[in-house]
């Protein structure tokens, strides 16, 4: 019998890692699908899990793979990427996941992966091995998803307040208690549907540089694409009760109206960037919807400080994941070759 090449297992182990990886992803950011209903009590912690895990998974019969495209194809020169690069990636994501969620803190898992591809590139080829319009697109919107969060969860409030302004708080409360299941399914399905996509990509780009597909093929293969959504309902369904907290309760005070504006604000700003085709964070859209609902009422509403810990967080995201990237890649080289 025909012995199996060394660096099949390789693919596979680093395969397992990325499974790892989305399972965290899932884990991390359930708190950004269920931290507004679970605040406002519309579902118990137990019954929100199982609810947006559901839309997570249902996500793939509804978007193209248009992020996993950017992640697998167009963040990267081609030919620079092996398996010694994704594995200080896949570390690099992990490390600041499992630091940020012990200290819970709501950062990007999404820029944390980017960060960590992008790190291990720079260690092997440098800088000039990044393709500038895939990496500047995923910047542009480190800003642009908290905003475009902010405005549209701030202007559902207001268009909220004007159409139900004749209507008693009892009977608005009623009401969107019930429409907050709504839009924390749409807000579930995105997270899904934009978060798993990465992984899709960084296993593309896996099996690209490995030879077991070809840069050529329009989508990878099917097994990749259900694995990585199972992988990341699970995680959502195991939940990350410390970031739920600061989400849902330390920024602002949320009633389920203002759940409702914040995760419908957020589940359309992820529509757009996925049908764009752009990674964005989960954690920065619904950060940046919450603040916006929040300040509606009045500026002293939102925490700031919460908030401003939070924007710090995002800062260091990719730099710090990129810095243990550039290590373990060195370390994988120097072990392994």
């Amino acid at each position: 019998m025909e012995s199996v090449p060394v660096h099949f297992w390789v693919v596979v182990m680093l395969v397992a890692l990325a499974v790892i990886f989305d399972f965290m992803n899932g884990f991390h950011d359930a708190a950004n699908s269920i931290a507004t209903v679970v605040s406002t009590g519309v579902l118990k912690p137990q019954q929100a899990v199982a609810f947006a895990a559901f839309f997570n998974v249902i996500a793939i019969m509804v978007f193209h793979l248009n992020v996993a495209a950017t992640v697998g194809k167009g963040i990267v020169q081609p030919g620079v990427v092996d398996h010694h690069v994704v594995f200080g990636a896949l570390i690099g994501a992990i490390t600041w996941n499992v630091i940020t969620w012990l200290y819970g803190i709501p950062s990007s898992s999404s820029h944390a992966l980017i960060g960590g591809i992008c790190g291990a590139v720079i260690g092997k080829a440098g800088i000039g091995a990044l393709d500038g319009t895939g990496v500047l697109k995923v910047v542009a919107f480190i800003f642009v998803s908290p905003v475009l969060g902010f405005v549209l969860g701030s202007l559902l409030m207001v268009a909220v307040a004007w159409i139900c302004r004749r209507s008693s708080p009892l009977r608005v409360d009623n009401w969107f208690r019930r429409l907050q299941l709504a839009s924390a399914g749409m807000y579930s399905l995105g997270h899904g549907g934009n978060d798993a996509q990465k992984t899709i990509g960084i296993i593309w780009m896996l099996l690209i540089a490995t030879g077991y597909t070809s840069s050529t093929d329009a989508l990878p293969p099917t097994w990749v694409i259900w694995i990585c959504y199972l992988a990341i309902g699970l995680g959502t369904l195991f939940g990350g009760w410390r970031i739920v907290k600061t989400m849902g309760q330390k920024i602002t005070k949320l009633k389920p109206v203002g759940g409702f504006c914040a995760e419908a604000g957020g589940a359309m700003t992820l529509f757009l960037a996925t049908a764009l085709g752009v990674p964005v964070s989960t954690t920065h859209t619904i950060t940046g919807a919450i603040v916006g609902v929040g300040s509606v009422r009045r500026a002293s509403a939102v925490r700031w400080g919460v908030a401003g810990n939070i924007v710090w967080a995002w800062i260091f995201t990719i730099p710090a994941s990129a810095f243990v990237a550039a290590i373990f890649y060195w370390l994988s080289l120097s072990l392994f070759t």
